[in-house]
């Protein structure tokens, strides 16, 4: 596992620009076969990212995410806060495009089936601390439902939380391999001020 940095992608894009793959040399220690991701993070949302090394192992983990037994736990600053200090929002999600605005994601009842855990960790100036467990895995999960639930996350323009750093992180992970592997990442340098408002200690 790797502690991602926001701001950069982890597949390189047709515009070309730095991404997570020019690093994976560095991460082969030795071996023939560089290591691949086995899941996907947003560009701008820091924090673990699972790599494999092998393809047995990519398929491996790929099976682990797809049935939904990785455990993610993610830390978000969003602006407001969620109708109550802890639920579960299940609301299925649908990529939607326009020429205007570019696609984004939308709740909608063809989409398909998203749900995601929340609990609020602490608040302060019209902002809250949130712990997200997502249960699936679907594209903008996180953002789309914070959005739904009239929180977004902070710095996530296109999803209502304003211009700035997205203020997002994929806090930790835990695998039920043998033996179970699990990592957890710090908040990044952008996001430590709203956390310790909101009562975060480091």
């Amino acid at each position: 596992m790797i502690d991602k940095p926001a701001g950069l992608p982890v597949h390189r894009g047709p515009r070309g620009g730095p991404s997570i793959e020019d690093w994976l040399p560095a991460l082969a220690f030795g071996k023939r076969r560089l290591p691949q991701p086995a899941h996907r993070l947003d560009a701008d949302t820091a924090g673990c990212l699972v790599l494999g090394r092998t393809k047995p192992a990519l398929a491996a983990l790929g099976a682990l995410f797809a049935s939904g037994r990785a455990e993610k736990t993610y830390w978000a600053v969003v602006r407001g806060a969620p109708p109550a200090a802890e639920g579960e929002v299940s609301a299925p999600l649908l990529k939607r495009s326009t020429a205007r605005e570019g696609w984004r994601m939308v709740v909608d009842p063809e989409g398909q089936a998203a749900l995601t855990g929340w609990r609020t960790l602490g608040s302060a100036g019209g902002l809250a601390w949130l712990e997200l467990r997502p249960r699936t895995g679907r594209t903008h999960q996180i953002r789309a439902h914070c959005a739904h639930l009239g929180c977004p996350v902070l710095g996530d323009a296109r999803y209502g939380g304003g211009d700035g750093a997205m203020h997002l992180l994929a806090r930790a992970i835990a695998l039920p391999l043998d033996p179970p592997v699990a990592a957890t990442a710090p908040p990044p340098g952008h996001m430590r001020a709203a956390l310790a408002a909101c009562g975060w200690r480091a």
